[in-house]
């Protein structure tokens, strides 16, 4: 798999409120693993990294800015300006991360950034809704699925869906419809790695 050297590592959502019964059961054990993995060999080859905070202004929510769960989980603090490379963090209130403070959009252009690798926090929810953004906008998009998670969720009519159908709901949609390319953390870190 061929790694841009200049490919943006977007980090989606990674913070301690989602670590909360609040949510549910979820998905993917191994997705903070995988996340540190690909966030270390960003760093040690100086490709850039993007942190993307959600501060929900919903009443109450376990991402409210001011409360514990805003905060990002500790190994992705402990990580945070360690890498070589360029580092960005945006704070955004909606699902899509290109809709967030500074503009994602006008940075990674003005870098000339044209590949970018979602991770984190929720697979069928930021991450996807950043994916199909980010493939409007021309990027290209890899989207390493298990380096990721989300919640089993209940929707209209009675409805519910588990992490897993909604997982895998969300690969097959990005990648059918070409938005993304649905990818394994291990091939992206093999690519990063030879290139780097």
């Amino acid at each position: 798999m061929e790694i841009n050297e200049n490919a943006a590592l977007v980090v989606v959502d990674v913070q301690k409120g989602f670590e909360l019964d609040y949510w549910g059961r979820r998905n993917n054990p191994e997705a903070e693993g995988n996340i540190a993995a690909l966030i270390d060999v960003w760093q040690g080859t100086g490709r850039p990294v993007v942190f993307v905070r959600h501060d929900s202004v919903q009443e109450g929510s376990p991402l409210e800015p001011g409360t514990e769960g805003n905060g990002f989980k500790d190994f992705v603090e402990a990580r945070r300006g360690k890498g070589s490379g360029p580092e960005l963090l945006v704070a955004k209130s909606v699902n899509s991360a290109f809709y967030g403070e500074p503009d994602l959009d006008a940075w990674l252009k003005g870098a000339g950034i044209e590949q970018i690798v979602i991770v984190g926090i929720q697979t069928n929810m930021c991450n996807e809704t950043t994916a199909r953004m980010g493939g409007n906008l021309g990027y290209e998009v890899l989207f390493p699925l298990d380096a990721m998670h989300t919640f089993d969720l209940e929707g209209p009519f009675g409805w519910t869906q588990t992490a897993e159908e909604l997982t895998r709901a969300t690969a097959v949609s990005l990648h059918g419809g070409r938005f993304a390319r649905v990818v394994a953390t291990e091939d992206v870190v093999k690519g990063a790695v030879s290139a780097g």
